[in-house]
């Protein structure tokens, strides 16, 4: 790296750790950033900082908010017979844009990966589990699980393993369809494709 007087060093090696930001893509937001006007950049600290401070997950899906529960779900709108489980927040909010789907949601957080040391145990499976027991306050009338993991190996892997789970509590269980390449995120993906996915969805 150039010799950057340290501040800005330490700016591009702060913005090198986020997901899909390069050293060059760091350097290129990093300079442009120390060239913008002070309120500018200060407004931009601000809702880093507010975000980080305010947001949580929710304790009934696990999706990110600012109150708990989330406001999926405590609308009263919503389809409490159908769950849909996703692998992070990003899919909540990818699913949500098709404005097709308007059931409840559970948010895994990861999916199982032995190469990254990610087993079942790792995932919020268990607090599935306990959203499916008769009697349960957050949510008693669950009829069908939809699984929308990702296309990916990982993502099938943990669908195969939570319809081994799921099938015997005797709710439905069905699959995603994906009108996608094999590989392919949620959050990638247009909504009209998404739509289609939630209606072609299958049995598993």
């Amino acid at each position: 790296m150039p010799l950057y007087p340290p501040p800005l060093t330490r700016l591009i090696q702060e913005l090198g750790k986020l997901p899909g930001i390069g050293p060059k893509t760091a350097q290129r937001l990093a300079l442009y950033l120390v060239g913008r006007p002070p309120a500018e950049v200060n407004a931009l600290a601000g809702a880093l900082v507010d975000a980080r401070s305010k947001l949580v997950y929710c304790s009934r899906c696990f999706n990110i908010t600012d109150v708990d529960p989330c406001r999926l779900c405590t609308d009263p709108r919503r389809d409490d017979q159908v769950l849909c489980v996703v692998e992070e927040p990003r899919d909540v909010f990818a699913l949500e844009r098709t404005g097709e789907f308007r059931g409840r949601y559970h948010v895994l957080h990861g999916a199982i990966s032995p190469m990254e040391g990610l087993g079942p145990e790792s995932l919020k499976i268990k607090e599935l589990l306990r959203r499916l027991q008769p009697g349960t306050a957050n949510s008693p009338q669950i009829q069908e699980v939809i699984l929308a993991t990702n296309s990916s190996v990982e993502g099938e892997a943990t669908a195969m393993y939570l319809a081994r789970l799921l099938k015997p509590l005797g709710v439905r269980v069905t699959r995603i369809a994906y009108g996608l390449p094999v590989g392919g995120d949620l959050d990638y993906v247009d909504e009209v494709t998404l739509s289609r996915a939630l209606e072609g969805r299958r049995s598993v």
